[in-house]
């Protein structure tokens, strides 16, 4: 049967994306000076794993390149190489090219090829005493190139007796295994299949690559004393010489029959060799002849007196026990991700938008429901109850598939942290905190550019040379924190150091050159709210890091755009922080309703303050510029939303309908409308894409009668506000 394997092409994609990002996370955690085992192992299955699926699908560019960058991880993870500082810079290289190439394979993206010649070359240099193998351009197949000839004399032998399996299957697990040392390949009466592995590797690493072919628990493992170097080199030699029984290509010229006399297929030392030199008795039956069940080691390792080789049949026995645990727990791991599944990002938005449309029919049967008599209809409208209690916790099930971890943001930074202090000169710490705090996958994608843009300006602008720090009397190295959490209804992100925090002075200075509108009476806040105007920076030089003045209005608009708030706190000497406040998700909101005229409209409840009926003496006319209203001692420009969209109102005098005071971007203003309807959670539909833009308007809803309410853009409302072309009225 013939399997077509493009159809996983996907699966390898979104691995292999995976395993770039892991491999990139530890080797940025990886301690150069002293480098855990397990770190470098875990490195090392990366790309390992990468390269396996590359040949599978054909990928040989990628293959390649991790095939000489796999045999240069293997020596270090063996103690034959020491990690250093170039090492790991090496290692992101590659990491980069093989992104590159993935994208090319997926996307279709131009690759560079000097770009990835010069990465080979300078694994290639780092290996350079041991030849790395080139790997032959070939379709997918599970072979690889031969490798040089390694002695495992002395080394684990373990057996593995397989369950019934396809010959190719076999194949495949003999080949990688083939890969950590020598593997003999034979049959057992009823046609499974046994390996038989020399290797110096641990029984987890084995284990680690036969789960990529079948499930470990299907197999029964037992162990041997090792080979003599002597017997290691005869093994070898018949190994050459035998037809292979179902693994290796027969020899031209060798008989069929000619292992059929020997039992050990001349490979493995006669029985009764075996048994005097390891001093044990079993039957005939047992282990095949050869091996002994780990069972009767134990038995014999615990008998007192027991001959001299059991000492080290004992430890081969221990060995075995505290690999076989990892080795479990890798299992367990294994299970745990298997209880996910990949889903599609269109099928997940068109159930987050049939459970909208179930919330609307379900306030338009409750609307409906509350215009009956309670006492004639007590179990109808006990129902509807239940449906309501229902729907909403649906609702947010269903929401919540949305949301994903702000780890899928934060694990960006890192690496782009490293390598822009490297090229400024500076040492900076970079720590997370609050990465398994959830936000909507759409403000996810969204809000990874501002981020980007505030951390290379804290290390840019804020973060001191080291010694200029060191002057200061601060560690040399700066500290970069970014941190999320929940508060109430929405998430706050920060990005602060420790640095050398805002100049007042400076900002005043730049903004007057500019032409800005400032003066030294001015706050703190309102000042720093200044590096947000277009076209502003203090920096000196422009880089191509920084100093074009380009980015902080467009962080602040994207922001505002996803209904987000930035603040900035900043102390000199000491550092800055900056804090975003974002809704968790864009596909649901709290509103509250309001009515102007015939019309009701939908306020976010996240920019309303408070609301009241001002009294006619706190209303003041600005000759030519509309009216103020006076809220606590604070004159607010008065927005009549009427005039605004051009209704008939049932009030126009303010004292006689309600302000609702609203808050955006530092600004506030009281918003005229006739009367308040109720508050209540609504399902957000975009005006846009189903008619065009509206000033004023962000998106619509549909309410329990059926009826169309348009949801308002309170940024862009104050914006277009008359009043606020004027400063005067805040003063």
């Amino acid at each position: 049967m013939t399997i077509d394997i493009s159809q996983f092409f996907q699966v390898f994609f979104d691995e292999a994306e995976e395993l770039l990002a892991e491999k990139e996370r530890l080797l940025l955690a990886v301690d150069i000076a002293a480098p855990d085992a397990e770190d470098l192992n875990a490195i090392f299955r990366t790309a390992h794993s990468i390269k396996g699926g590359a040949s599978t699908f054909g990928l040989s560019d990628m293959s390649e390149v991790t095939h000489i960058l796999e045999s240069l991880l293997d020596r270090i993870r063996q103690g034959q190489m020491a990690l250093t500082a170039e090492h790991v810079d090496a290692f992101l290289a590659a990491k980069d090219i093989l992104k590159m190439q993935l994208d090319g394979h997926r996307l279709g993206s131009a690759v560079d090829q000097d770009a990835v010649a010069n990465v080979r070359m300078m694994l290639q240099s780092f290996s350079q005493d041991v030849p790395v193998a080139a790997l032959t351009p070939v379709a997918p197949a599970f072979h690889t190139a031969e490798k040089a000839a390694v002695s495992h004399a002395g080394g684990h032998r373990i057996r593995l007796e397989l369950p019934a399996m396809e010959p190719r299957e076999v194949d495949a697990l003999a080949a990688e295994l083939g890969l950590l040392g020598d593997v003999a390949v034979s049959s057992l009466p009823d046609a499974r299949k046994v390996l038989e592995v020399t290797t110096h590797e641990s029984l987890d690493d084995i284990l680690a690559i036969c789960s990529f072919v079948l499930n470990p628990d299907d197999m029964v493992i037992t162990q041997a004393p090792p080979l003599a170097p002597g017997e290691a080199e005869a093994a070898r030699a018949a190994q050459e010489k035998a037809q292979g029984y179902g693994f290796f290509d027969p020899l031209p010229g060798v008989p069929a029959a000619q292992g059929a006399a020997d039992p050990g297929y001349g490979f493995f030392q006669p029985i009764e060799d075996i048994r005097a030199a390891a001093g044990v008795q079993s039957d005939a039956e047992q282990g095949y002849g050869f091996f002994q069940p780990l069972e009767q080691i134990r038995a014999d390792a615990a008998k007192a007196g027991s001959a001299a080789a059991t000492p080290a049949v004992a430890s081969v026995v221990a060995e075995a026990e505290q690999e076989k645990k990892p080795a479990k727990k890798e299992g367990d791991k294994a299970g745990a991700e298997s209880s996910s599944i990949r889903v599609s990002i269109e099928k997940v938005d068109q159930l987050i938008n049939l459970v909208g449309e179930l919330v609307i029919t379900q306030a338009m049967i409750e609307q409906r429901a509350s215009a009956l008599d309670p006492m004639l209809h007590e179990k109808l409208l006990d129902s509807v109850s239940h449906l309501t209690r229902n729907t909403r916790d649906l609702q947010e099930a269903v929401m919540s598939i949305r949301m994903m971890p702000m780890d899928f943001v934060f694990s960006r930074f890192p690496r782009m942290v490293r390598d822009l202090a490297t090229k400024l000169g500076k040492k900076v710490d970079f720590i997370t905190n609050g990465a398994a705090t959830e936000l909507d996958k759409g403000l996810i994608e969204r809000i990874v550019d501002p981020l980007t843009h505030l951390v290379r300006n804290s290390i840019d602008h804020g973060v001191e040379m080291p010694a200029a720090r060191v002057a200061a009397g601060k560690t040399e190295a700066g500290r970069l924190f970014l941190s999320a959490s929940h508060q109430g209804g929405n998430i706050i992100i920060e990005v602060s150091d420790d640095g050398a925090g805002l100049n007042r002075e400076r900002i005043l200075a730049k903004a007057a050159q500019q032409g800005l509108d400032v003066s030294e009476s001015m706050s703190d806040a309102e000042v720093w709210q200044l590096i947000f105007a277009p076209g502003f920076s203090t920096a000196e030089a422009v880089t191509d890091v920084s100093g074009r003045g380009v980015g902080m209005d467009v962080v602040k608009r994207n922001i505002s755009a996803m209904g987000g708030v930035v603040d900035i706190r900043s102390a000199k000497g000491f550092g800055t922080t900056i804090s975003i406040s974002l809704p968790l998700t864009l596909a649901i909101l709290d509103g509250m309703s309001i009515r102007v005229g015939d019309e009701v409209y939908i306020l976010p409840l996240g920019f309303v303050i408070e609301s009241l009926q001002p009294a006619v003496e706190d209303i003041k006319d600005i000759s030519g510029k509309g009216q103020v209203v006076k809220v606590r001692g604070e004159y607010l420009p008065l927005i009549p939303l009427y005039q605004m969209f051009d209704i008939a109102p049932r009030f126009t005098s303010p004292s006689e309908g309600i302000c609702v005071i609203l808050e955006t971007e530092g600004r506030k203003a009281a918003l005229f409308v006739d009367d308040l309807v109720g508050q209540q959670q609504v399902v957000v539909k975009n005006l846009e894409s189903n008619y065009r833009k509206v000033v004023g308007i962000s998106g619509a809803t549909i309410l329990g009668d059926g009826g169309v309410s348009l949801i308002l853009d309170v940024a862009a409302l104050i914006r277009s506000s008359r009043q606020l072309a004027d400063e005067s009225i805040f003063s």
